[in-house]
């Protein structure tokens, strides 16, 4: 006879009932996603709705983050009115925006134009200099045992990539109506954005509220917790991000004006962009820089070394602790992992949202897990449990 409480041999052979219970839990998980997968169509309009929605939604929400300290200052130290407020922040960003289109994105758009059409010729010219520092180096006997014919491998190059080209433009040609209604979803998604932004500037600070009423009430501090932590993390990550690339934009720019290389404003402002993404953005960035200063003379490659070495110490040393400091807590690791990840999955977006959407679900597992070891960690004294409660209750406060 066994008692109420007494395990079977085969619960104790699986480990004893928490495991027994771990394992089920597995099994029931595994089930519901095997039903889901076979009943996919069903949610195929939630899915349709969500891939509409999603760009407006992230976009708004990085303007959100943006705004909101300018319209916390505006409400309590200039004690304008919330709604006024959300009007003045709105037509000071309109007469930006049009101060932008009308003055700096010709002049950036001539540059491009006139880089694309030179890069080629640059490109050229730097695969004929490595040739002749090759043949005339130490290593020319390894280099010329290749048989490497430089005028060969730029002729086929050089075809390929026309080739390329054309292939490519014909394909866009016979796709013109997707890429259209493609390009109409994009333009509708941004003129929703500023409406989407005005309710979050307005009601935003109430949504965490107004969730925590639907909750059980014994729920309602963790979730707490949860919410204004997920909220630091976003803030931290987005406002530091921007100023960061801002700065960094400003700095390239002014350095590349000193040393007079050519498309510095172009080049400043692609900094300024891929600075967003941590750790690729700088190679992304000074890769078109370094073979226009190769090309240029040798002395401006040194001089090229020189102010990105000094950009990238005052970015590192001075601007990144004071604006972001330490907020995700992400190693430097995890972090190209996620960025790995999160681009062979979703492509560009994933790249450039991966890491706080990784912020977001280590704030969320973080505290899943404490709470899970606060009810179920039979070696924590209750002593320890106290004052971890006081500290829950403190942040809460």
């Amino acid at each position: 006879m066994w008692s109420a409480r007494s395990t079977s041999p085969i619960v104790g052979f699986l480990g004893g009932q928490s495991t027994l219970f771990v394992l089920l839990c597995l099994l029931f998980i595994g089930l519901i996603i095997l039903i889901f997968t076979q009943v996919s169509f069903i949610f195929y309009p939630i899915q349709v709705f969500f891939s509409t929605v999603v760009l407006p939604v992230v976009l708004a929400t990085i303007l959100y983050y943006l705004m909101r300290p300018i319209l916390r200052y505006l409400e309590m130290r200039l004690k304008i009115p919330r709604v006024y407020g959300i009007l003045i922040i709105f037509l000071a960003a309109a007469g930006l925006l049009t101060l932008l289109v009308f003055l700096v994105l010709p002049f950036l758009r001539e540059q491009s134009i006139n880089l694309f059409d030179e890069f080629p010729s640059y490109f050229k010219q730097l695969i004929l200099d490595s040739d002749h520092f090759l043949r005339n180096s130490i290593f020319a006997p390894i280099y010329e045992g290749f048989n490497f014919n430089v005028n060969t491998f730029l002729d086929s190059g050089f075809n390929s990539i026309s080739k390329f080209f054309t292939e490519t433009i014909g394909g866009i040609a016979s796709g013109v109506t997707s890429f259209v209604s493609a390009l109409t979803g994009i333009i509708l998604s941004l003129f929703t954005v500023p409406l989407i932004l005005f309710y979050l500037l307005k009601d935003g600070e109430k949504l965490p509220q107004m969730i925590l009423r639907v909750l059980p009430p014994r729920l309602r501090n963790d979730a707490l917790i949860i919410f204004r932590d997920a909220d630091k993390q976003i803030s931290a990550y987005i406002q530091g991000q921007i100023l960061v690339a801002i700065a960094i934009g400003i700095m390239v720019s002014i350095g590349f004006l000193i040393i007079k290389m050519k498309y510095a404003l172009l080049l400043g402002v692609l900094a300024m962009f891929t600075s967003i993404v941590p750790y690729l953005g700088p190679v992304i960035a000074i890769t078109p820089a370094v073979i226009i200063a190769i090309v240029t003379s040798p002395f401006m490659l040194v001089k090229l070394a020189v102010v990105w070495t000094i950009v990238q110490v005052v970015e590192g040393k001075f601007i990144s602790p004071q604006i972001m400091g330490k907020s995700l807590h992400i190693h430097p690791i995890t972090i190209i992992f996620v960025l790995l990840t999160a681009g062979s999955l979703f492509g560009v977006a994933g790249v450039i949202l991966g890491i706080p959407a990784y912020a977001l679900l280590k704030v969320v597992a973080s505290h899943a897990f404490y709470l899970f070891t606060l009810r179920y960690n039979r070696y924590e004294t209750e002593e320890e449990m106290y004052y971890d409660t006081v500290e829950l209750e403190n942040d809460i406060e």
